[in-house]
């Protein structure tokens, strides 16, 4: 059961996104369920995009619902509420950035190392790798990225979107995400050469 607009109302978990969107165009209340599948997972993707403010966070992700309910008529049933919502969120959360004039360090939550070591596998790292300093020259590898690889970075690996889904979200042609994702792969070996990682 969830809250919205101060009514507690049952939840559905066997409707797909799109039947809720349907069934909140008839009635606002049903719109809970859909901030009930999204509040965590968006949260966490806020967070990896470097907010480290939980009351901004909240903020954020406060308006980003908001926004996506008043547009809910605008929304396109072909396209998937996920990547649409997902979008919301990215678009809410670098304007957040750009208000505050700066964009902090992105994915530092502890609970990301074992994804560090999933993205290093991305690279054919031997075995016998030192993974605590492969993760820090990852992570410090992502810091260092232009945004707009790092976007498509987190979204393909933290997030684990397909590439229809990024394009989607990042309103870029798929080729482009192919070509950003194998950008942001050079430029991170380059990195973990530099750090004497791998030689590769």
């Amino acid at each position: 059961m969830s809250l919205w607009y101060g009514r507690r109302v049952e939840t559905h978990p066997q409707q797909s996104d799109q039947e809720l969107v349907a069934s909140t165009l008839k009635d606002r209340h049903a719109f809970a369920e859909l901030v009930e599948r999204y509040e965590k997972p968006l949260t966490r993707y806020i967070a990896r995009l470097g907010s480290r403010d939980p009351e901004h966070t909240k903020d954020i992700l406060q308006e980003s619902f908001i926004k996506a309910y008043l547009h809910l008529n605008g929304y396109d049933p072909a396209l998937s509420f996920s990547a649409w919502m997902y979008r919301i969120v990215h678009n809410e959360t670098i304007s957040h950035f750009r208000s505050l004039k700066n964009r902090p360090r992105p994915v530092e939550d502890e609970k990301d190392l074992e994804m560090f070591t999933l993205l290093a596998d991305e690279f054919d790292l031997p075995a016998e790798a030192d993974r605590v300093l492969l993760q820090k020259s990852i992570r410090e590898g992502l810091d260092l990225l232009e945004p707009k690889y790092r976007d498509v970075v987190i979204l393909r690996f933290f997030e684990e979107k397909s590439y229809e889904e990024i394009s989607d979200i990042l309103e870029i042609p798929s080729g482009t995400v192919a070509t950003y994702l194998s950008r942001a792969k050079t430029k991170l070996r380059e990195i973990l050469k530099k750090s004497h990682i791998t030689d590769v």
